[in-house]
């Protein structure tokens, strides 16, 4: 093969693989241009529906069809061990229609890949988002507290009030109200996702007492403690399984150009400083804050692995479902709900990113596409939030402004592989 042939075929690998619409700021060692090297931009993306027949785009190989629709503002995903799929939602603001904040039961009772039931588990909660089951109670995260909810297999409602086991702050910049929550392995444990009160702390500091950290609680709200901090907003969590390490994705700080600062993914590591609000990725110094706090720097972590700038990467699942994974078994999905602050439009799609014995392991490459057709013109049907694996191995993904949860599956080997629609 001739020179010219090679590198034709090598540039086309590549653009399999690299994030496209000229997105910089991922992987382990990102480029970081200076703070203000563009200007701080506000573009907001517009609406329009999903046209009827209309899916996301998968790879080859895989399918991608309405699981449920109809939805209000569905945010984040919990497959209950008997196969129901709990989402919830917040509908109070933007392009959403506006009803009590609940959590809806989804089940699939003939196994055929669509909800044929849509049901309100449970409702008049305060912005529920993160949800754990844990022997015979359910947690479910809102804006100001962890309430525990008493659960049995096939329940598909839920009437009895909830007992309040924590108190978390509410309110802020962006709200930042997301409390996602995972239990450990065995169940003694849970994490709790608190975001900030601030942009980068221009309020005072005083204002971020419990925010901008993952706590580690015991089931019954006791022995809190912070498990980690310096994370601006994190939101997705999950358990990485080679290492058995908690990871999570973090939502960076807005204002200071186009690229910066890169939300990131990242394994936590237990009483670790990642940097928030004085630091951005390792150690290197928000203007804001330049010269104020030089011996805070060695204590920063630096992030696993950045995921560019201002993609809003929500959701974050390790693939390890044998039936659905194949390649990508072992790896992190991770559900980018998309830019409002940037010049040119980034996210809005599913990225998976390979892992190797506990740790990324190259580039990364896009999964779920076709959120956003027209981004030129910053025109998105949907916008991706959570990931999460049903009982048959199929991945669902949550799409908030869709108001749809998509299911995608693995097509058997002997059939004709094709793409979403």
């Amino acid at each position: 093969m001739q020179k010219s042939a090679l590198f034709a075929a090598f540039l086309t690998a590549m653009s399999l693989v690299l994030p496209a619409f000229g997105e910089t700021g991922f992987g382990e060692k990102p480029a970081l241009p200076k703070p203000y090297a563009t200007e701080p931009v506000k573009r907001l993306a517009s609406l329009a529906e999903w046209p009827a027949g209309k899916t996301p785009i998968a790879p080859k190989g895989f399918t991608v069809n309405k699981f449920a629709g109809d939805l209000d503002n569905p945010r984040w995903l919990y497959v209950l061990p008997n196969g129901d799929v709990l989402v919830s939602g917040d509908t109070r603001g933007g392009w959403f229609r506006r009803k009590e904040n609940r959590i809806t039961l989804l089940r699939d009772a003939n196994g055929d890949g669509v909800a044929e039931t849509q049901s309100i588990f449970l409702e008049k909660l305060d912005r529920p988002f993160g949800m754990a089951l844990v022997k015979d109670k359910l947690y479910v995260g809102e804006q100001g507290a962890v309430l525990s909810f008493p659960y049995w297999t096939g329940d598909t409602e839920i009437k009895k009030s909830g007992e309040k086991i924590l108190d978390l702050p509410s309110g802020g910049y962006n709200h930042h109200w997301t409390r996602n929550i995972v239990a450990n392995k065995d169940g003694t444990k849970l994490y709790v996702t608190v975001g900030s009160a601030s942009n980068v702390g221009e309020g005072g500091m005083e204002d971020e007492i419990d925010r901008a950290n993952i706590l580690e609680i015991n089931p019954d709200g006791s022995d809190k403690k912070v498990f980690a901090s310096g994370l601006r907003n994190p939101v997705g969590m999950d358990w990485e399984p080679v290492s058995g390490k908690l990871w999570t994705a973090v939502n960076e700080r807005d204002n200071l150009g186009d690229d910066l600062v890169p939300d990131f993914m990242t394994s936590v590591t237990p009483g670790g400083f990642y940097g928030w609000p004085y630091f951005y990725f390792g150690a290197n110094p928000d203007p804001s804050w330049s010269g104020q706090t030089k011996e805070m720097a060695k204590k920063v972590l630096t992030p696993d692995y950045a995921l560019g700038a201002h993609t809003a990467s929500l959701g974050l699942a390790f693939c390890t479902s044998k039936k659905f994974c194949g390649k990508y078994f072992g790896g992190a999905f991770v559900g980018q709900h998309g830019s409002w602050n940037r010049s040119e439009f980034a996210g809005y799609k599913v990225i998976f990113v390979p892992f190797k014995g506990g740790r990324p392991a190259g580039p990364p490459e896009d999964f779920l596409t076709g959120f956003m057709p027209d981004r030129k013109a910053g025109i998105t049907y949907g916008r991706p939030v959570s990931i999460a694996f049903a009982a048959d191995g199929a991945m669902l993904v949550s799409d908030d402004a869709g108001g749809m949860v998509w299911r995608v599956e693995r097509m058997p080997e002997a059939k004709t592989p094709r793409q979403g629609k």
